[in-house]
């Protein structure tokens, strides 16, 4: 019986839900199986979201504590949802490019566009920010205008990044800056041979 009930939500979770988030989250692509079921991701976003208007535009999950703008100036890839961990906060006004397999943990702060210091009226010359695939953005980081994260860029809790960061690196919080640390291996998940939603 225990068998039976598992496989009747696992067929539910894959046919009904998944069609669900697929029809309101047109831009969700996710593996299909071992990241997140399907329902939970209606429970976790889609009340806040869609019925009561938290960031409810944006065409993929959105923590109802975070926020977006300038989300339509948002280029993403498969595997990345800007904005699903609570508490970040992107401005994306200058500009938001991001590869596949980017994970953004809470709290963070990504801004693409800064007043300009002589006059706060106007935007500075510094625009936009551009993350590789397979990121991780570790809690409380802040991205300025003009990073560029390279791919295979692990960014660890606190950091502040205002420049360039190599591909196959880990960046760290030092006594008076940000440490880079080359990565000895290659990415070991093939994110391409998994079956999205």
């Amino acid at each position: 019986m225990k068998k039976e009930t598992s496989h009747i939500i696992d067929w539910l979770d894959q046919n009904f839900f998944r069609f669900i988030v697929k029809v309101i989250y047109p831009q969700y692509k996710r593996p299909r199986r071992g990241y997140e079921k399907h329902y939970r991701v209606l429970y976790d976003f889609a009340f806040m979201q869609k019925v009561m208007g938290f960031n409810r535009m944006v065409p993929w999950p959105v923590d109802f504590r975070s926020k977006l703008r300038g989300w339509r100036l948002i280029e993403k890839g498969v595997m990345c949802d800007p904005g699903d961990s609570p508490g970040v906060y992107i401005n994306a006004h200058g500009g938001l490019k991001m590869g596949d397999n980017v994970e953004i943990a809470p709290n963070t702060t990504i801004v693409t566009t800064n007043h300009y210091k002589y006059d706060q009226r106007k935007t500075s010359k510094t625009k936009g920010v551009t993350i590789g695939s397979n990121v991780w953005i570790g809690a409380n980081c802040v991205i300025l205008p003009g990073a560029k994260i390279g791919d295979e860029v692990t960014v660890g809790a606190g950091c502040v990044v205002s420049g360039e960061i190599p591909s196959k690196s880990t960046v760290v919080r030092g006594d008076d800056s940000i440490k880079i640390i080359p990565k000895t291996k290659d990415y070991e998940w093939d994110i391409y041979k998994e079956q999205l939603t």
